[in-house]
């Protein structure tokens, strides 16, 4: 019966051994995600998974990839092109447009609105409307002449990702869909594997720092392995007639398309773009720019008519109004441009351009989508598996003395 209990003890190495590499790859990998706050007693005491810890720095590592290298902003706003963004969002344009004429004549010259008849005021909307795409035209013109300094894009990735960090955890989750399992797979093989010698060793020579030192490699090197072969070799090689590549990199043609659709999807698209420009440090400059052509319009609108319109509106409320149709004009921007967002998406192509870019890589860039962000603390991953591993030694101590 001792007989027996001891072999079972004995036995029991290798697979407590595997066990303990299976739950410190786990928690590495958890660890890696979770939480997506700091939880404990900043700044030492505590933690937070390295992600979205990192995330700050990973949208800047975005930036410098996907717009430093891949797409330009000057590139993508010459892909919008006026005639069509008119024709996508020329009906609610129009609608607006007379709203805006309405309630800014009714401010800036009620008795001069309302004494003007119907047909009249129709043959002002029909002015308006007839001059749209001409003014949509230079708008759009300045905009991509004027691009940098209306839209900064690493504000826009920077705000999201900070703002989200399960938005980051998601662009790790899904590109890395295989190899965060295979880290978690791998604990088990090589913790079993790990344990064979140690069972052997413990076999004959029963020191009591053995099983704790055994776990501490198992821990250790188990995690260190599995975080090493995802991302080497970078480039195929050849051993034993076997062609052996990192299994990230293996991947870059799928993980590209993955990548790609994630950014389009919730990173750089026409509705998150929309909500830059007009909310972000550069719309003072668009401000700007819709002032310089709603004036300019105004003035042709009103040209045949002056000065008999100033006289009868008065100089002050002239130029009232002028500044009321501004402001509204792009305060009311969200009604007429959400119409544009189909359209622009296709024009934009950033997904399908940044996929086909991102599988042009060579492997050493390509890495730089997913380890540099937080490869400067893989050591705590590690660390924190050979001390978990560890602990499991002294645990197994007292079972195999149990036995």
């Amino acid at each position: 019966m001792d007989w027996n209990l001891q072999t079972l003890s004995l036995l029991s190495i290798p697979l407590i051994s595997a066990l303990v590499g299976w739950s410190t790859n786990y928690l590495a990998v958890k660890m890696m995600f979770y939480p997506l706050t700091f939880v404990g007693f900043p700044p030492l005491l505590g933690w937070q998974g390295l992600i979205p810890a990192k995330r700050r720095q990973m949208a800047e590592i975005e930036v410098e990839l996907v717009l430093g290298r891949l797409l330009s902003v000057e590139e993508l706003a010459n892909r919008i092109e006026p005639a069509a963004l008119t024709e996508a969002i020329r009906h609610r344009l129009h609608q607006v447009v007379r709203k805006i004429v309405n309630e800014v004549m009714q401010e800036s010259a009620p008795q001069l609105w309302a004494s003007l008849p119907v047909q009249g005021k129709n043959l002002v909307y029909r002015r308006i409307e007839d001059d749209i795409p001409y003014v949509v035209s230079k708008m759009v013109e300045d905009f991509q002449h004027n691009v940098n300094e209306i839209l900064d894009i690493k504000e826009l990735v920077v705000e999201k990702l900070v703002n989200s960090p399960e938005l980051i955890n998601e662009i790790f989750l899904r590109s890395g869909e295989r190899e965060f399992p295979f880290i978690v797979r791998s604990g088990l093989y090589f913790g079993f594997l790990f344990g064979l010698p140690t069972m052997a060793l413990w076999y004959y020579f029963q020191a009591w720092w053995l099983l704790p030192l055994g776990g501490l490699l198992v821990g250790y090197f188990t995690n260190w392995i599995a975080i090493t072969i995802i991302f080497e070799p970078k480039r195929p090689v050849r051993i034993f007639g076997f062609s052996v590549q990192g299994m990230f990199l293996k991947r870059q043609h799928e993980v590209s398309r993955v990548y790609a659709d994630i950014i389009e999807t919730k990173l750089i698209n026409s509705k998150n773009i929309t909500h830059m420009i007009l909310h972000g440090s550069g719309s003072a400059h668009l401000l700007e720019l819709i002032e310089l052509h709603v004036n300019d319009a105004i003035e042709r609108y009103v040209a045949i008519a002056q000065p008999y319109f100033a006289l009868g509106v008065g100089s002050e409320n002239y130029y009232k109004m002028k500044s009321m149709a501004v402001k509204r004009l792009f305060e009311d921007s969200d009604k007429y441009l959400f119409y544009a967002f189909d359209y622009a998406n296709q024009a934009l192509r950033v997904g399908d351009d940044l996929c086909a870019r991102l599988r042009a890589l060579c492997p050493e860039d390509f890495e730089g989508i997913l380890r540099p962000a937080y490869q400067q603390d893989e050591w705590k991953l590690i660390l924190t598996g050979a001390i978990l591993g560890m602990a499991a030694g002294f645990a197994q101590i007292y079972l195999v003395m149990l036995g």
